[in-house]
C-alpha cells in the first residue's frame, strides 16, 4: 500500500506535517511500517479542502487530527494486505 500526503503550500499551512507524524505513529502502533509506504506529494489538486492524502488510488480530503483515526481505520487498516 502506498500513501501520499500533500505537503504543498495550502496543505502545509493546514497541518500536513502533523498528519505525516500521526500516520507514522499509527503505522508503527499497528506494525504496518513494512507493509505501507508513506511519501510526500507536492499537490494532489484539492487545495481548498484541507489536508489531502492519497491511499493507493483513492484521494481523501479534509484530513485533520480530529478525524485522522477514523480515516486511518477506514482507508488504511481495512485495506492493508
Amino acid at each position: 500500500m502506498n500513501i501520499y500526503i500533500c505537503v504543498g503550500s495550502s496543505c502545509h499551512l493546514k497541518g500536513s506535517y502533523n498528519i505525516i507524524n500521526l500516520m507514522k505513529d499509527a503505522l508503527e502502533k499497528n506494525n504496518l511500517t513494512d507493509k505501507v509506504n508513506v511519501s510526500a506529494a507536492f499537490c494532489l489538486g484539492r487545495c481548498t479542502n484541507g489536508v489531502t492524502i492519497k491511499v493507493d488510488d483513492e484521494i481523501i480530503t479534509g484530513v485533520s487530527p480530529e478525524n485522522f483515526n477514523e480515516i486511518f481505520e477506514q482507508h488504511v487498516l481495512k485495506n492493508v494486505q
